[in-house]
């Protein structure tokens, strides 16, 4: 018993491994084409790319977990039954559930593993990816010339090269306009027929060193003075001293992002849903009780000043002056309350939704860990009924049955994010829909069933062909 679930263990680990790992560099090839043009020209260290896709990496395995052990599940049952291991097994006395044991209980640790990733891991890694993220996109590219087209990198000037040597570094016809913030607009412009770039030792500052120039420059303001000085010098020699600190990563403080609900496990959703909850009924109070004290007036000539009421008037007995000024001081309150009525309808539903989004992510900590459970009882099943292993045939049915999760999992979330289901319905719903899948994919497969066998359709079909002909051949009373 032991050899042959060491068998079944090891026929498992191989594929396991491969696919996991196939399926994360498909997943994060898939990441960089998404943010390719973040990363390009911006001169990032190589580790600061290593630590954006190792964040990245984490974050992708909750979609790359599940489809390995569907995927290898398959294809480890289905090579055991194509090659008769699984005939040898069985022969033995032994049923598929206890075959499938040591896989089940592999299955029932790497589900706890899941939840532990996704409820500790994964908030953390997440905090880290999205802080870093921000601090790539926000960095400024480096600084490249490039011939005739205006480089705007560095803050107060805007400089334009007609040729660049590349082996030399040798910059002609240089010409720069210099901003500042009191002098607006191309006052001050430099010309030079020669540049040379030389960058510091720490890389900090970059000297631009110009060669027979001119520079000219008009000072005081056009629109506050008539008459304006207008300033040309000429150098051999010019130096132009730039701070280069502006294209180094700056690191964002991770504060700005930590209580994102992403970024929280179980317990501090729970704590933040609590809370939210609370507001959520405090306002709802506090909205009851105005609307109870604005419907709760006795009279409505008690807020007309200048109207004097003595013991109990009714309408009819003011003038139709008075008349008119109580029945708009009733219309201004009643569309007061309406307008009130509407923004606290509106401010609700915002507030519902930003719970839901929590619960969303509290539930979806679970959902994972039970999703490795379920497609393992759909795809160890699916094997030894399809008596197929390798890359094949496996992989078509693996995917139809991920993209099923997948697609029901993200329709689910997105109809709690619109309130047409719960956060438990919703989020559930895609392990609602695979629970009875594998349970009868079990069922058929402990009973040897010819689930795809195409000679048990064809009989079939042939018994119903005889059916229905006999039908029509018999005499009509």
């Amino acid at each position: 018993m032991k050899k042959l679930h060491i068998l079944v263990v090891k026929s498992y680990a191989g594929p396991f491994v491969m696919t996991f790992f196939i399926v994360m560099f498909i997943l994060l090839m898939q990441f960089v084409w998404t943010y390719i043009d973040d990363f390009v020209g911006k001169g990032l260290e190589w580790y600061t790319i290593a630590e954006l896709l190792i964040y990245a990496s984490a974050n992708l395995v909750t979609l790359a977990l599940p489809l390995a052990v569907l995927l290898s599940s398959i294809m480890t049952f289905g090579g055991l039954a194509e090659h008769y291991e699984l005939v040898a097994m069985k022969s033995s006395g032994l049923s598929l559930i206890k075959i499938m044991m040591p896989l089940i209980i592999f299955s029932g640790m790497l589900s706890l593993g899941a939840f532990y990733f996704s409820n500790t891991v994964s908030p953390y890694a997440t905090l880290k990816f999205k802080s870093l993220l921000w601090d790539v996109r926000k960095k400024k590219p480096t600084l490249d010339l490039n011939e005739n087209i205006f480089y705007n990198g560095l803050d107060g000037y805007s400089i334009r090269v007609d040729k660049k040597e590349e082996e030399t570094d040798i910059l002609k016809d240089l010409i720069i306009y210099r901003h500042t913030e009191d002098q607006p607009g191309n006052r001050h412009v430099i010309r030079a027929k020669e540049g040379k770039m030389i960058k510091s030792e720490n890389g900090r500052y970059l000297t631009l060193e110009l060669i027979d120039g001119v520079s000219y420059d008009e000072a005081g303001n056009r629109r506050q003075q008539k008459n304006v000085p207008h300033i040309t010098s000429e150098f051999e020699r010019d130096l132009i001293l730039l701070d280069l600190s502006a294209f180094d990563l700056q690191r964002t403080d991770e504060d700005l992002w930590k209580n994102h609900m992403k970024m929280l496990s179980m317990g501090q959703l729970q704590i933040t849903v609590d809370s939210l909850e609370t507001q959520k009924l405090k306002r709802k109070n506090d909205f009851l009780n105005y609307m109870n004290r604005l419907v709760s007036l006795n009279d409505t000539m008690e807020l007309m000043p200048g109207i004097e009421v003595a013991g109990t008037a009714s309408f009819d007995s003011l003038t139709t002056l008075e008349q008119r000024r109580v029945v708009n001081v009733a219309i201004n309150m009643t569309r007061n309350a309406k307008n009130y009525m509407s923004r606290t309808k509106e401010e609700m539903k915002g507030r519902i939704e930003y719970i839901n989004k929590h619960k969303i992510e509290w539930h979806r900590k679970l959902t994972l860990s039970i999703a490795c459970l379920l497609l393992f009882f759909i795809g160890a099943p699916l094997g030894a009924i399809i008596k197929k292993g390798g890359l094949g045939l496996p992989v078509i049915f693996s995917v139809i049955f991920f993209l099923v999760w997948h697609i029901s999992g993200i329709a689910g979330e997105k109809m709690v994010e619109t309130g047409v289901l719960s956060p438990v319905e919703g989020m559930w719903l895609s392990s609602g829909i695979l629970f009875p899948i594998s349970l009868f994919l079990t069922y058929k497969a402990a009973k040897d069933a010819s689930l795809f066998d195409r000679d048990t359709y064809s009989k079939l079909m042939d018994r119903l062909k005889s059916f229905f002909k006999k039908k029509s051949h018999r005499p009509v009373a």
